[in-house]
């Protein structure tokens, strides 16, 4: 009987060692095991911990459980029994061979008992009424190991595309297609970051309340949108892209006129001003954290300038087009749990009340947009996965055009703010520069 462990990760090189141990040492002898784990876009050492074990297939998905999930059960095509193992649970040694003596008489899926691991006294507790609902209800959490045969998986149609409550709504499939689950007593042990980092009483009551709105009807996609709200004091995440301050390399356009080294170091004028706004924003409480994402890569002087200067974490920008880059930038920051503004570095007019703006109103909505006076735009924010960038014509007037038809095309709530101007031409610069000159003329003038 082929066996096919799935294990989808974003950026977890810190859990991952103490889990693939665990696995690997209840594999042993045991035959006939595929391990395939499922990058939902990291940019952390994850890889580099999984390459340590050759045996293990690396795949790229979509960020979100469910997507990584589905992505690693195709490419299990072979596996009689699929085991989704989360990549900070650590499985009991002898895991396999239960997992496989349940399955044996006639059963179909289950899952294990759950111990959460962490410094709140009050984890015992909660893992044990984890435990104890699972069997009441018949319904299986993603903490617990759940374990499925390929035809049963295959009959519920996997998991569904939704960004939270992926784990219920299988086992809701799959209660009504083939029945109640095997619940094991053997236990893995998961995490309890959750509860250590948002309070474990906080954390209770918002699962029990995100259940309870799930269960009554309320979609996924606003139950995602409420619980990244609540997890993260609805403070999102700022992102920043930028480039190296190469000169050639930025601002092109602008050289032309300007020279090379003129247009690199109005480039570095105009990160500076971003970052003092994103620092003030942090402080004011706007924002949770700065990431700055790198081209080419977060290990040019530069970068490491500013990240110690600002006081930002550092992440490399990935994808063919501006689009896929900008789409898995505020996915990953998403699957973390927290909703997510990204601007450039171009616009010396976004301010923190800007930024305000749109922290406010990701409370309410899919996305928010800040676009700008050219027909793109300075602001893109997301509350949840929605992929508002494919087929964007970019560096065109037509940016904004096909970004609302895409939004209106998924059904998505989207706000848009002001629009702002950023630098692109020689009038812009001529412009910004009569704005710095009266910025400062300002701030000298006495009162």
């Amino acid at each position: 009987m082929k066996l096919a462990v799935v294990i989808p990760f974003l950026n977890e090189a810190a859990a991952l060692p103490k889990t693939l141990a665990a696995l690997f040492d209840a594999i042993g002898a045991f035959e006939g095991v595929d391990v395939i784990a499922v990058d939902g876009g990291s940019s952390d050492s994850s890889r580099s911990v999984l390459a340590r074990y050759p045996s293990i297939r690396t795949l790229d998905a979509p960020p979100g459980r469910a997507s990584q999930m589905n992505a690693g059960a195709r490419a299990a095509n072979d596996a009689e029994i699929i085991l989704f193992l989360h990549a900070d649970s650590r499985l009991p040694s002898d895991a396999l061979m239960t997992i496989r003596d349940a399955l044996r008489h006639d059963r179909r899926w289950g899952r294990f008992d759950a111990t959460i691991e962490g410094r709140s006294k009050l984890l015992p507790a909660v893992s044990s009424l984890m435990n104890l609902r699972s069997r009441v209800t018949g319904i299986a959490t993603g903490d617990q190991a759940m374990f499925v045969s390929r035809k049963a998986f295959e009959i519920v149609g996997g998991f569904p595309s939704i960004p939270l409550m992926e784990d219920v709504a299988l086992s809701k499939a799959l209660l009504r297609a083939v029945g109640r689950p095997v619940c094991l007593c053997k236990r893995v042990v998961t995490s309890g970051r959750r509860w250590d980092t948002q309070g474990a009483w906080r954390t209770i009551a918002l699962m029990w309340r995100l259940r309870f709105d799930y269960w009554r009807g309320i979609d996924a996609a606003t139950v995602a949108r409420r619980y990244r709200h609540e997890a993260t004091g609805r403070k999102p995440a700022l992102q920043i892209f930028a480039k190296d301050p190469v000169p050639g390399m930025v601002k092109t356009r602008l050289a032309r006129n300007m020279g090379d080294a003129a247009a690199a170091d109005l480039y570095r004028d105009l990160v500076e001003g971003t970052l003092q706004t994103a620092a003030t924003a942090r402080t004011m409480g706007i924002i949770s954290a700065i990431e700055m994402w790198c081209d080419p890569d977060e290990h040019r002087a530069a970068f490491v300038d500013w990240r110690d200067r600002y006081h930002v974490t550092l992440k490399t920008q990935r994808g063919v087009d501006l689009g896929e880059r900008m789409h898995q930038a505020l996915s990953a920051a998403i699957s973390t749990g927290t909703s997510a503004i990204l601007i450039g570095t171009d616009c010396p007019m976004l301010d923190t009340a800007y930024l305000a703006r749109a922290a406010l109103a990701l409370t309410r909505h899919d996305a928010v947009i800040g676009p700008a006076e050219d027909g793109g735009y300075v602001l893109v924010a997301l509350s949840r996965d929605v992929d508002i960038f494919s087929d964007v014509p970019w560096s065109t007037q037509g940016v904004m055009a096909v970004t609302r038809a895409r939004v209106t095309a998924l059904r998505a709530s989207c706000m848009e703010l002001d629009a702002l101007w950023d630098v692109d031409t020689p009038a812009d610069v001529a412009r910004f520069f009569a704005h710095r000159a009266a910025n400062r003329q300002g701030a000298t003038r006495p009162a």
